[in-house]
């Protein structure tokens, strides 16, 4: 008795990377998709100049994708970009956060399940970087930030975690995740919090999804306000991202 032909599934998503493969005109690739999240799938002679998936299949593009399901990855049938941020490719400095933002996908999205806000957080993040209407840095702050919160990792970020003020300086501890008071702060990792920068915090990680990069920062307040979603991440997740130390490197000397 024939089986049954394996269903299609018709989704969008974002090229995240791409493997090395035995087959040097086959193209192996992560993908973040609105109906399945994170996936792994083939695209065969997508490396060929012929090959009318080719384009489509690149990490940082944006596409319409046909997929049939397979034992331990999907096919791709057909694949159709519809955005390839182009102009992050013209600045080496907004591609290696964009890198960075892939690789935050692949270790913090799930998988084989819906993740159309994960989806949504970074092509958000990922069109303005290529627009360069916002600091790179407050982009990074927000998708670093959104995407802990999407994965259960929001902080308590109400008051102090002894007495419950606000109307005193505070710190914020990215390893419990909490803020103290100058009374109460032990913490060693504690960072002193503006104001704004509380405000800004409280508007990324509680504020609506739709307008969570619709705020604006200082300079000096938008790199505290990375720094702090940075080093909560980091201490959240216990590891180290490769493309986040490129990035680091490509600030420190200039580029």
């Amino acid at each position: 008795m024939a089986s049954a032909p394996k269903q299609h599934l018709m989704t969008d998503g974002l090229i995240l990377r791409d493997y090395d493969t035995v087959a040097e005109a086959d193209r192996f690739i992560a993908i973040l998709t609105r109906d399945k999240g994170v996936i792994r799938a083939t695209a065969r002679g997508a490396r060929r100049v012929t090959s009318r998936s080719g384009a489509a299949t690149q990490p940082l593009c944006y596409a319409k994708l046909s997929l049939i399901p397979g034992r331990d990855k999907y096919i791709i049938e057909d694949a159709k970009p519809i955005e390839v941020f182009f102009p992050l490719r013209q600045d080496v400095e907004r591609l290696a956060l964009a890198q960075y933002f892939c690789e935050l996908a692949l270790s913090l999205c799930p998988s084989d399940t819906p993740a159309e806000d994960h989806l949504r957080l970074l092509l958000g993040g990922l069109h303005y970087l290529a627009v360069g209407e916002k600091d790179p840095l407050l982009v990074k702050a927000v998708v670093e930030g959104r995407l802990l919160c999407l994965e259960g990792y929001a902080p308590d970020l109400s008051g102090c975690a002894h007495c419950g003020r606000e109307d005193v300086p505070l710190y914020f501890s990215p390893t419990a995740g909490t803020l103290f008071c100058g009374d109460h702060v032990t913490a060693g990792d504690a960072l002193a919090v503006s104001a704004g920068v509380l405000a800004a915090l409280r508007h990324v990680l509680y504020g609506s999804f739709e307008r969570c990069f619709a705020f604006a920062l200082p300079t000096a307040d938008t790199a505290a306000l990375a720094t702090i979603t940075e080093r909560f991440l980091l201490a959240q997740q216990q590891k180290t991202y490769k493309t986040l130390e490129f990035y680091h490197t490509l600030r420190t000397e200039g580029i």
